[in-house]
């Protein structure tokens, strides 16, 4: 009976867009997110360094007559939107920044943009779908200022910097955003954000009830070996055979002790540096890669090992090892109560059969810091073109999204503003 009495009270109150009389609005913001997502797509800028994209953001939000705030984590932006009657606070969250990859798709508005990242030379591209979000927040800001006497409350619209992480020494993202009071003044109830896919079909939404992305941690070590001819190993001790073994171990950690049936772990290595030349065995290596957990009883069981692990199979080979293990983003928390809530909404902008309910991945986002502090929805927008039998994934050169896919993210935005604020 409390169930149905629950679920009754969810329909009460739920309209659809016609009933809002918004269709055609948010059809008609289609071309212009579009014109901005291309933009961004085309100047692309790395994590807490996305200066001209705050510019654009900020003037748009202007123009709406919206309060803006500049500056939040050095280059975050917020809109305040205040709707004709009292009533709840809730911000929706678009991440802004770009990746250290060099497009390699054959686009008319592809990246040609270089920086520096990590002291290399980098290509820069929207290698994770960012522009999509800030394109979409964007339209929603728009189509939401236009409607104010539908809203009961007031919308924070955040466009967060570093999403990807801020450079080595620096602060950003999501928890420096909260850290300088982006959930307070006024204090937000609740928090949307959507993740488009390019593995995702175009037309669909996908969900999950609580954890629905993996806490990252990032870990380095430092191998210390002995320099020697690499004619003569015997007359040194090798950094790069220690690295290697330490590789391999860490791997058993996860295949041999990690309960694998109750969460995923996922270690994976993307960086090895040591030497100078074909001839030397270096002094030193340098290890840099990822962890991903479902469980934090198991993050910290993997933690643990790997420190004791590490130095062990160092010395093994006359060679001693250091480890540092970065605390990175929590659990993407989907908040049961506010998820039940608001599927109706999700159902109500792409329809029933296109929504769907997904197990967790082993994706990491710091949208978790938000969670952490407020009930929070985090879901993911279809970016595959129908039909398409290669999807090119996240974080590579190759990667593609369908720019079709944006305006459901517009849809279901304001779908979900509306009804949690209404209702």
């Amino acid at each position: 009976m409390k169930q149905l009495l629950f679920t009754a009270a969810l329909l009460i109150g739920f309209t659809s867009f016609s009933q809002h009389g918004l269709d055609t609005e948010i059809a008609n913001i289609e071309s212009k997110v579009i014109e901005w997502r291309r933009h961004f797509h085309e100047n692309p800028e790395l994590s807490n360094r996305e200066f001209n994209t705050a510019k654009k953001i900020a003037a748009h939000l202007k123009s709406l007559g919206l309060e803006v705030q500049t500056g939040i984590a050095f280059t975050g932006v917020v809109g305040i939107l205040k709707g004709n009657h009292p009533g709840k606070v809730l911000a929706l969250r678009a991440d802004i920044d770009a990746l250290p990859v060099t497009e390699r798709a054959d686009l008319p508005f592809k990246s040609k943009v270089t920086s520096r990242f990590g002291g290399q030379d980098v290509g820069v591209m929207h290698a994770c779908g960012h522009d999509t979000h800030t394109a979409i927040l964007m339209g929603v800001a728009e189509v939401l200022s236009n409607n104010k006497d539908k809203i009961k409350g007031t919308i924070k619209f955040i466009f967060q910097p570093a999403e990807e992480g801020a450079p080595k020494g620096e602060e950003g993202g999501a928890a420096l955003m909260i850290k300088e009071g982006v959930l307070k003044n006024p204090t937000v109830d609740a928090i949307f954000g959507l993740h488009i896919g390019s593995s995702q079909p175009v037309g669909t939404l996908a969900y999950k009830s609580g954890g629905v992305m993996a806490a990252a941690q990032r870990f380095e070590i430092n191998v210390q070996g002995k320099q020697t001819h690499g004619s003569m190993p015997w007359g040194g001790i090798d950094p790069i055979m220690a690295s290697v073994k330490i590789i391999d171990g860490l791997q058993t950690l996860v295949s041999r002790e990690m309960p694998l049936t109750k969460e995923a772990v996922v270690l994976s290595i993307g960086k090895i540096t040591s030497g100078v030349r074909n001839n030397i065995i270096p002094e030193s290596a340098q290890i840099i890669g990822t962890l991903r957990t479902l469980d934090y009883g198991m993050q910290d069981r993997m933690n643990k090992r790997m420190r004791e692990m590490v130095p062990a199979i160092a010395k093994a080979y006359r060679a001693t090892a250091t480890i540092e293990i970065a605390s990175g983003t929590a659990i993407t928390y989907n908040h049961h109560k506010l998820t039940a809530q608001m599927l109706p909404s999700l159902k109500a902008a792409a329809g029933d059969k296109r929504v769907f309910e997904i197990k967790a991945i082993t994706g990491a986002e710091d949208f978790s810091f938000y969670q952490k502090e407020i009930p929070g929805l985090f879901f993911f927008l279809g970016g595959m073109t129908p039909g398409n039998k290669e999807a090119f994934p996240h974080h590579t050169p190759d990667f593609f999204i369908d720019e079709s896919g944006m305006l459901l993210g517009v849809k279901t935005f304001v779908q979900l503003s509306i009804d949690y604020l209404n209702n």
